[in-house]
Order: structure tokens, then sequence, then C-alpha cells
């Protein structure tokens, strides 16, 4: 890690007991000292505190204090201890005068919040920490009880171990960005580190489940997901692959580091096996019972330890103690030679160590994942959140939650809601973990969920019953789960271009609406919807079907613009700054995801388990305005993707859209950078999804400016309004270009079709949906008028068939059919 903890001398103004950093015009440090000493060693928290740069400020010295002022805040301070009468911040260029300024000591009720150290036993909802935006245009960091780094002991490598303050102070970050919320992640994610860049892998789908598996019984399951043609890229091992039944005067099994060979005979050829299949694999770890006689790993680690073997005395586990973490790391080592990929570090035993205030779960986040680089592997860990900073030690674990609808509904915004706070890459238990219910419907709405999620790891309990396979579930549940694991493996190339996104510019996959439209009070009204990187807003359905309609329900609000289905293509027209809400319904095996006009989402066509960069592309396009889209790739060597941009293992081939013009091209540029990081030749397949029939041109054009016409299969869907366009294996140092001299408008919505598919499906008498469709058939938009007069009463003859009824479900899902463009 790389600190640049001293702040620059030109942006700081002192007192005998405190200290004000301007550390850019919209970030300040405050500090307090009884004893007149600072801190200017990196934290737990904070990394760095020079930008490289000297913001604009004034300051002006009063006999009653001080005033420092810069284009976004205005400080006033008394120069006496912080008080809030004393210290007080105005934010400028916020509309609310009653909450734009900040006293010191204020509470956060603007703030919007961050996320939460686990879901342990969570049914819904939670309470959660504060991030660092606010409404109120102000939100605090408070870092005074965080530990130092780099001015204490070190392991035997050199990872720095924390180390408590010498002097106690008041030390705090205030963000004065007021509603511009990127700019102000931007400086959080400067201020304690940048998002470090997740192995391709990790983006996968990852299988995980609490059984007692045998090798063979692991290996079968695999074989029949290929079978299946399902992809899992992390195949996750529970506790059950360690001895969990010592002798009992060992105590619990809870913790454990030797292989159970009644299970895994042949742990490395079991692994090895794993690799073959395209897994990558992590173990469930334990670790608060330290090292006990019974462990293969207890001779070795006692010996180094000072402890006689023979003695059988236990060895503590200590994350405060240097000689206790270099033998536990290489105890660690010594299981990953055997073919290890990364731990799953399952702490869940309070907050307690030998150091007051150091919370052993921090300290195991920051080890293992340092560690985890050795010998140039990609260094990964995967454990609960501990708190501001945490981001640099991914990937997160959140928990254990009951399997419920509230526990499904409470997960987007948990999701989105932690990149307030920076902490962008959360796993759930996707499916639920324990207690709960079977509801095929809820399992389904969360597979879908897994593929718009950071990361996708199924997982279930202990339990012949709530195992997540996809064929443990009946129709339509058992497609749509399959389905959703196949379209997560397709969006690699999408998932791992916005995961360098987020390393190198601090834009997390998944943000919350406000984020983009922070001016618009609808986007705080919508917490279950997010952006998915730059091309697409999702908003899961997160409640039980309609029984009436046999759809599920969502709210979704779009900014203004034209919105296409990711799934068939129809749009959605948002007009006016304020854009549209609009209620939307899917049946089971699809959930609502929009795509922006010009969207471009590159994915990869079916590859197994495979995730090598693709030699088969498939690329989704949207008509309806310009856009471009880089897709970042790399050798997956990590020392060569260490330098940012500059990276020497880093390859990148652009995309252009021009979309909206009279002669619209779609053009495929050139792979530059390390061109040997992938394919010398690509197919691809673009659907132009969306889009009317419309005649199409390809040609490729050479290194030397050669052009020459592809023979390209060319096909278009009506299901799903896409013009489809196959291309042969074209080299990747060519330029691609698909041209459409009639236009490439967007397609008419099939109003009347899709109304007839909302009305086949629903349960309610034939002769209403006869009497609706007809409406729609002779009306169109206007037959929604007409619904309401559907409805009647039943005659007491009962001979009189003639009931009518018009489900309020199936009247809104045709509303939305109806009220698209």
């Amino acid at each position: 890690m790389q600190y640049k903890s001293v702040m620059n001398p030109d942006t700081v103004i002192q007192g005998d007991h405190w200290r004000i950093g301007v550390i850019t015009d919209s970030l300040l440090r405050l500090e307090w000292s009884d004893s007149a000493t600072f801190e200017d060693f990196p934290t737990q928290t904070i990394a760095n505190r020079d930008f490289g740069v000297t913001p604009q400020f004034t300051v002006e010295r009063t006999p009653d204090g001080i005033t420092v002022e810069t284009p976004s805040f205005r400080l006033c301070y008394d120069g006496h201890r912080f008080s809030q009468e004393g210290l007080s911040v105005y934010v400028k260029g916020m509309p609310d005068v009653k909450t734009n300024t900040w006293h010191y000591s204020d509470s956060p009720d603007g703030n919007l919040r961050g996320t939460a150290r686990t879901l342990d036993w969570a049914n819904g909802e939670i309470p959660l920490d504060t991030g660092v935006l606010s409404r109120d245009g102000w939100a605090v960091l408070d870092d005074s009880a965080g530990f130092t780094l780099g001015n204490g002991p070190t392991t035997g490598d050199g990872i720095p171990l924390p180390t408590p303050r010498e002097h106690e102070e008041i030390d705090i970050y205030l963000f004065c960005h007021g509603h511009r919320y990127t700019d102000a992640m931007r400086d959080f994610y400067q201020l304690t580190g940048q998002v470090p860049l997740l192995p391709r892998y990790a983006l996968g789908n990852w299988w995980s489940r609490f059984h007692r598996y045998t090798d063979d019984e692991y290996l079968s399951l695999v074989d029949r997901f290929a079978d299946e043609h399902i992809p899992f890229t992390v195949a996750v091992l529970d506790m059950d692959w360690h001895i969990v039944d010592p002798d009992p005067k060992y105590g619990s099994g809870w913790t454990g580091y030797t292989w159970n060979t009644d299970l895994f005979p042949d742990p490395q050829r079991f692994l090895a096996s794993l690799h073959d299949h395209g897994y990558r694999v992590t173990l469930n770890v334990h670790p608060r019972d330290g090292i006990r006689a019974f462990e293969d790993a207890y001779p070795a680690m006692a010996s180094a330890m000072g402890i006689d073997p023979a003695s059988q005395t236990p060895i503590e586990f200590d994350p405060t103690d240097p000689h206790f973490l270099d033998a536990y790391l290489t105890m660690h080592r010594e299981l990953e030679r055997q073919g290890v990929d990364f731990w799953w570090i399952d702490w869940q035993q309070g907050s307690l160590t030998r150091q007051p205030g150091l919370d052993p779960l921090w300290s195991l986040n920051h080890i293992h994942y340092l560690d985890s680089q050795h010998d140039g592997r990609w260094p990964i860990a995967f454990s609960r959140y501990a708190g501001p900073g945490s981001h640099r030690y991914p990937i997160g674990f959140s928990g254990d939650t009951i399997v419920t609808w509230q526990s499904l509904a409470f997960q987007p915004y948990f999701t989105a809601t932690a990149s307030n706070i920076g902490y962008c890459w959360w796993s759930h238990d996707i499916g639920g973990h324990m207690f709960g219910y079977r509801d095929e419907d809820l399992e389904a709405r969360w597979y879908q969920l897994g593929t718009f999620s950071p990361i996708n790891r199924l997982h279930s309990t202990v339990s012949t019953f709530s195992s997540k396979e996809p064929w443990n579930y009946h129709g339509q549940a058992r497609t749509a789960a399959t389905q959703a694991l196949r379209l997560r493996h397709a969006l690699l190339p999408y998932l791992y271009t916005m995961n360098w996104r987020t390393h190198l510019y601090g834009e997390p996959l998944v943000q919350p609406m406000y984020w983009r439209y922070s001016e618009s009070d609808t986007a705080y009204a919508v917490p279950d919807q997010f952006s998915f990187g730059t091309e697409l807003i999702v908003s899961p359905i997160v409640e039980p079907n309609d029984g009436e309609c046999q759809r599920g329900r969502a709210t979704v609000w779009m900014p203004q613009g034209l919105w296409f289905d990711f799934f068939d293509g129809r749009h959605y027209r948002a007009s006016g700054k304020l854009g549209r809400t609009i209620e939307v319904w899917r049946a089971l095996e699809r959930m609502p995801v929009f795509a922006k006009a010009g969207a471009i989402i590159p994915m990869q066509s079916w590859t197994n388990n495979s995730i090598d960069n693709p030699a088969a592309m498939h690329v989704l396009v949207f008509p309806g305005a310009d856009n471009s889209f880089t897709m970042y790739e790399d050798n997956g060597v990590y020392a060569d993707v260490q330098d940012g941009i500059n990276s020497p293992g880093l390859c990148r081939t652009q995309f252009t859209w021009t979309g909206s013009g009279s002669t619209p091209s779609f053009t495929i540029s050139p792979a530059s950078g390390n061109t040997s990081s992938v394919p010398e030749s690509r197919q691809w397949t673009l659907t132009f999804r969306g889009i009317r029939e419309t005649t199409v041109h390809v040609e490729h054009v050479s290194a030397d400016g050669t052009k020459v016409p592809i023979p390209a299969e060319i096909s278009y869907d009506r299901d799903t309004l896409s013009l489809i366009v196959r291309i042969p294996a074209i080299d990747t140092g060519h330029t691609v270009t698909v041209s459409f001299p009639e236009g490439a408008n967007p397609a008419d919505n099939p109003l009347v079709k899709d109304a007839h598919k909302v009305l086949h499906d629903a349960r309610m008498p034939y002769l209403t949906k006869e009497q609706a469709f007809s409406a729609i058939a002779e009306s169109g938009v206007n037959a929604i008028a007409q619904f309401g007069t559907m409805e009647h009463t039943s005659s007491s003859d009962p001979q009189d068939c003639s009931d009518s009824h018009m489900p309020d479900g199936v009247r809104r899902a045709l509303a939305e059919v109806l009220l698209r463009d």
C-alpha cells in the first residue's frame, strides 16, 4: 500500500492545540489536541492527506477567531476547544439554508447512510451506519479512535500492524461537497485508498453451500452444472472441509485447518480437479480458537511460537502478535500451495483483542488481504465489513440472512447505499441462508437480483431442503434461475470493464440513483432502484407476483430521455426534467432492467466456466443516441495491472455508436495497449435491440486502411425487436464498421401483441379478456378509460355465465404496455 499521509504544509492552518487542513476545496481535516501533538501517520481508515494539489482558499484572522473560505465552504472557528458554538462550516450552493451549516457534533439528520457490519440473522431492514454523502451537503468521518499504521510492528513480510495513537485527539474529516456526490466519493477514495482491482473470476457465479460434501459428491455436482450449461467460476467450501469433530478435550471444531481426509482423501488432487473445471477455490475459516494440538500444522506452529509441541498447549489466536501472525500466515500459505486460491474469513466472534479498541475483524481483513498477494498472486479476501476503509480489502461477505421476501426486499437498498461509504463489492447469500420458507418465486427473484449484484454467490445452510441448485425448482422458477446464472457469466466483459472503472475512477458498479441525479427528489424515492454501471438501471422485483396478473411489479423512475427494456427492446419515453415514474410488471422469467438510449453492453458468448478474454463476443447496442464505450481487458497478471491506466497488461477496445444521425454506424476500433492480452481474432455478434428492421452494410478496415466487405449473417428477431449481425472471426487489430444507410430508428412498440400476452397469462374471466382485448385493438391507449366498465356484479341466475372481472393488477400491467411511449 502506498501512503502520502502528511498533509501538504501549504494547506495547513495551525494554532497551539488545533490544526485545520484544507485537503481540497471541499474536504477539511479538523484536529484538536490537548497535548498539542497531531497525527501524521496513516491510520486504519486514512491513507492519504496530500492529494498533490493546493486548493484555493483564504484565511482571515480576527480577535474572535479565524475564517477559512474556499469556493465550496466557509469555516468559522473561535480558536478554542471544539464546540457547537465555536466551530461551524457553511456549505455553499445548497438550496436549504436551515441544514447547510454544520456545527461541531451536529447529528447527521440528512445523511444518506452507508452500510453495516453484517446481515447475520437479519429478516429485513437493519440500521445502517453513516456514509459520507448527505442531502444537507455535509458529512463527517470521525477518525479520532483510528489506530495508526507504519509506526509500529510489522509481520515478517512487512505488513504494518495497527498501533494505538500516542496522544488522544479529535481528528475528523468534513466533506463539504453539497450534492456533488461523485466528487465527494472520489475525494473519499483518494483519502482512504482506491478500490483494488478484482480478479476476473470473482465477477462470475459462485457456488456455496453449508453441506458435508465428499470430494466425489462435489465433483459430480460440478459435472452436473456443466451438463446443464450453468457456468460457475468460484467454488466455496464451507467449514466441513476441515475436521469439525475433534476429541472433546480440544474444544469446539468450529475452528480448523486440517483437511478431513474421510471426505477429501487427496485434497491436492481434488483442488486440481476444480481448477481443471475452471473454478477458483476459497475455504471457510473461523480463526477464533487458534491452533490446537490435533491440527496438522500444530507442531510447526508450536515450534515457531516457542512452545514444546509435546505439551499440546493451544496456540491462542492473537492478531496483535507479529510472531503469531507470521506462523499463522505460513500455515495458510502451505494450504495455498495445495491449490487454495483465497480465504473466506468467517469472523463472527465479537470485537475484542488484547489491544483495547482494536477490532479483530479489521485486523484479519488487513492481514489476509495484504498477504494474499505473495508470490505474484492476485490479492483477494472474503470477509465481513469492518468500518470505513474496508473497501481496500474486498470482497465483502454480508452474512447469514433469513430466507424471506423481507430479506430480499432490503438487499437492493443495502447494496446500493453501501457505495456511500465506498464499500462496493458486497457478496450476499443469494437465495437467503437459513430458516424462512420454500417459495420458488422468491428464489427466482433473488437469483435475478444476484445477476445484477456486485458479486453473485449462491449459498444455503445445512438442510436437505434449501440447496440452491436450479434443478431443485420447477417450471418457470428453474428456467428463471438458470437464465440468471447464464446471463451473469455472459456479462463478464461488461462487469470487468466496470471493475476497472471502479478501480481507476472511484465509480462503483452499483450506485443509488441520486448519485447521478442529486437534485431530483424522485431519485431519493426509489430505494430499490440503482445504476448498474454506465449503461443500465435496475429495479428488482422484491415482492410476490400478483396472483391474478401472474406478474411481479416494481416502481421505476426513468430520468429524462429514452429507455429500453434490456431483454425485449420495448422503449419508454421520459419527457420533461422530472423524468417519469412508472409501475412495471414482469413475469417470473424477467426482471426490470433498462438500457439508456445508445447503450453499449459488451458480453461474451457461451464459454462454459472460462474467464479468458473471449474469442466470441456479443455486443448489445440500443438506438436513440450517440455513445462510446471502452472495454477493458488485461493479461490476468497482477504485477502487470498495478499502474492504473498505464498498466502494461491492459488492453482497450473502443466501440463507437453514432446512432442518432442520418447515417448511423457502429464501429469496433482496433484493440490497443497490450494486444497480446486478447485473442488475435474475434467473432462478433452485434445485437441492435429495440431497432426497426432495416438494411446494414458491414466492412472491416485493415491496418493499411483497406476496406473489405464482410459476409455477415443478418437476421431480425421480432420478439425482442433485435437486428442481429453475426460477423466471422476478424483480426482484433482491424476496424469493423456496421452502417445503416436507411437509418437506425427505434422500433414501434408492439402494443396489441404485448397487451394480448398480459391478458393471455392473467387469471380472470375469458369474457373480460375478450372485452379488454377488443377495446385495445380498436382504441389503443384510449382503452384504459374503458377498463372500469368491465366490472359487473354477478347475476343471481345460476345459468348466467356473463360475470366480468377486471383485476386491478391486470389493469395496471396493461396500463404499462399502453403508456410506454
